[in-house]
C-alpha cells in the first residue's frame, strides 16, 4: 500500500498561487495514479484532478481547468498540484489519494489517502 503525505497548503490572497506536494512512499508508488480531492467547509469532498501512472491528466472539477495543473516527478515519488489564480471558493482541505495505474473520479476507487492540507484563499 502507498503512504501519502501532503504539504504546501497555507493562506494566500485571491489571485495568488500555491503548489501542493504529495509525497508517496511504499511499494511501487510510481505505478499509482494520484488524485487530488478537496473538501470545503460544509460540503462534500470532490475530485479536482488526477494524474495517471503514465502521466495522463484528468480534470474532475471544471473550476480547475485553466488554473490548476498536475505533474509528477517519479524520481522524487512526488506529485505536484500547481494552483494559480486562486479564488475564495478554492478554500478547502486538499487531499491526495492513490489507486493503481489509471485515474477514476470516484473517491471510493482510491485505496490510500493522505491526511490533507488546508488551503485558505482570503484577503
Amino acid at each position: 500500500q502507498v503512504q501519502l503525505v501532503e504539504s504546501g497548503g497555507g493562506l494566500v490572497q485571491p489571485g495568488g498561487s500555491l503548489r501542493l506536494s504529495c509525497a508517496a512512499s511504499g511499494v511501487a508508488s510510481y505505478s499509482y495514479a494520484i488524485g487530488w480531492f478537496r473538501q470545503a467547509p460544509g460540503k462534500e469532498r470532490e475530485g479536482v484532478l488526477c494524474i495517471s501512472s503514465g502521466s495522463g491528466t484528468n480534470y474532475y472539477a471544471n473550476s480547475a481547468k485553466g488554473r490548476f495543473t498536475i505533474s509528477r516527478d517519479n524520481a522524487k515519488n512526488t506529485v505536484y498540484l500547481q494552483m494559480n489564480s486562486l479564488k475564495p471558493e478554492d478554500t478547502a482541505v486538499y487531499f491526495c489519494a492513490a489507486r493503481p495505474y489509471y485515474c477514476l473520479g470516484e473517491e471510493t476507487e482510491y485505496d490510500s489517502w493522505g491526511q490533507g492540507t488546508q488551503v485558505t484563499v482570503s484577503s
